[in-house]
């Protein structure tokens, strides 16, 4: 019943945080009893660059509303609306262009590569590993994730 609830909340909201300029990520629910919980995952819809606190508050208002109005959850809910975080799983080409600039720690057959997304398109990503470019095709990867390296 959430995937259909989670389903629902998507087609509903796609529209709305497309509107507000941002992507979509994912949608969650989950119910603890008589209460539910919402989570909202956006981001900037491609390539480099952060979301601001304004434009996260502009969305969550959005989607607040939206769910006001439409009213699709039973009962009591908490609304999270947040975006995936600093150390987000890498899986498509959108994932990776919006990396560009930050670490990544990537695995292919060959091992763990940890360097700096220095490009990315639907097809390759580039790393810089140790002072040296390293050219990835995406169909290679079999994992992904930005890391924060202190």
């Amino acid at each position: 019943m959430a995937d259909t609830l989670a389903q629902s909340l998507t087609a509903l909201l796609a529209p709305v945080v497309e509107g507000t300029g941002l992507f979509l990520e994912a949608v969650e629910t989950t119910r603890a009893g008589k209460y539910s919980v919402v989570r909202v995952l956006v981001d900037l819809p491609d390539g480099p660059g952060d979301l601001s606190i304004d434009g996260l508050g502009a969305v969550t208002a959005a989607v607040s509303q939206a769910l006001d109005e439409a009213d699709p959850v039973k009962g009591s809910y908490t609304l999270e609306v947040s975006t995936p975080g600093a150390e987000r799983a890498l899986s498509t080409p959108r994932h990776f262009r919006r990396a560009v600039g930050h670490d990544a720690e990537v695995t292919t057959a060959a091992g763990v590569r940890t360097g700096t997304v220095l490009a990315a398109d639907d097809q390759e990503l580039t790393l810089k590993v140790d002072g040296q470019d390293l050219t990835i095709p995406l169909a290679e990867i079999t994992g992904a994730r930005m890391v924060v390296v202190l």
